[in-house]
Parts: structure tokens; C-alpha cells; sequence
């Protein structure tokens, strides 16, 4: 069975598991018997990867969460640390892609934004979930 479900009794965090990438990524971690903590900006479209999940058999919880919000990445982990003691697995999955145009035609708010999804974010993410992550026996 071990060889069948490589991931089974692991806790993955994934953002961005709405769609594209972040969703290939959870449904193969539960595929694989990954019990997964599926993040992304709007509930409806995580009902719905959490349904795929759900129905090949493996576990999922749902966490809207815009990776804009810094505050909310130290709650949680608080929240993970209560429930689970720990992660085994963190994809930091959640991207965005910018204005798409020459740098100096590229509006300041644009790539203000587009840095804190894609680069501020994570160092948040990790800085936060970094004990977790070292919590897991592996």
C-alpha cells in the first residue's frame, strides 16, 4: 500500500489550488494519499478541486486566502499547528502574472503587486510555515 499512496498520512499545504498548476498539483497529491490544505482567493472554485479530492477517497480542507494578506499567513499557521502539529509537505503555488509589457511602460502599482504575490509572499509563507514544516518526522 506504502508504494500505491506514497504521500499517505502526509499534510500538504498548497496555494493557489484553484486552478491550472496549484490544481494538477493537489489532485496528484491526493491521488497519491496526500491529506491537503488547498488555499486560492475564492471558495467556490476550491469547493471544487476539494470535491475531486473528496471523491477519489483522500481529505482536504479549504482556506480562502489572498496571498496579498500578510497578516493572515501568521493565523494560519496557528490554525495548522492546532489542528495537525506540523506540515510535511508546502507548495508555494500561488502566482500572478503581472502587466505584460515593456518594463518602463510597466505601471509602479502593477509591479508592486506582482512582487508581493510572487516574491514577498513566499518569503512570508516560508518565514511562517517554516516550523511546521520542520515539526514533520521526515
Amino acid at each position: 500500500m506504502e508504494a500505491e499512496k506514497p504521500l499517505n498520512q502526509k499534510i500538504i499545504l498548497l496555494t493557489g489550488a484553484s486552478r491550472g498548476i496549484g490544481r494538477a498539483a493537489a489532485i496528484a497529491c491526493a491521488k497519491a494519499g496526500a491529506e491537503l490544505i488547498i488555499t486560492g482567493r475564492t471558495t467556490g472554485a476550491l469547493e471544487e478541486v476539494d470535491d475531486e479530492i473528496k471523491g477519489m477517497g483522500s481529505k482536504s480542507t479549504i482556506v480562502e486566502l489572498d496571498s496579498k494578506d500578510l497578516p493572515a499567513l501568521p493565523r494560519l499557521a496557528e490554525v495548522i499547528y492546532e489542528k495537525w502539529g506540523r506540515l510535511d509537505g508546502f507548495i508555494a503555488n500561488a502566482g500572478q502574472l503581472g502587466q505584460m509589457s515593456p518594463m518602463p511602460h510597466i505601471e509602479p502599482e502593477a509591479w508592486d503587486e506582482t512582487i508581493l504575490v510572487n516574491l514577498t509572499s513566499v518569503w512570508h509563507q516560508i518565514r511562517n510555515f517554516d516550523s511546521l514544516l520542520r515539526a514533520a518526522p521526515a
